[in-house]
């Protein structure tokens, strides 16, 4: 089955393809002095803060299966509408109420 970075950008970018799948979730990810659920929390609060939605969704999504739940989830962005900016937040917000409409929290 091919990876998502295969799926969206396949013989297009094959580096960055390589890049992302080998080096950022097969080593990055996988190191062990964070947990998953950390290293989830941090992508989230950056793409958040960098105003990088698209890659939230899958983010998002990925942090719960990470561990962290709804609630965390929208509590981090609350929080980060004070820091990152008010329609930072509200972009993402919109985002994850997409994802978690009719998901039990």
């Amino acid at each position: 089955m091919p990876t998502p970075a295969q799926q969206l950008i396949g013989d297009f970018a094959p580096k960055l393809v390589s890049l992302t799948d080998d080096v950022l979730f097969g080593d990055v990810w996988a190191r062990t002095e964070l947990s998953p659920r950390d290293r989830s929390l941090i992508t989230v609060a950056s793409l958040i803060s960098g105003g990088n939605t698209e890659q939230l969704r899958g983010h998002l999504a990925r942090a719960k299966a990470n561990g962290l739940t709804e609630t965390e989830l929208k509590e981090v962005i609350i929080h980060l509408a004070f820091y990152a900016g008010w329609p930072k937040a509200m972009s993402a917000i919109t985002i994850a109420k997409q994802i978690f409409e009719g998901a039990e929290q």
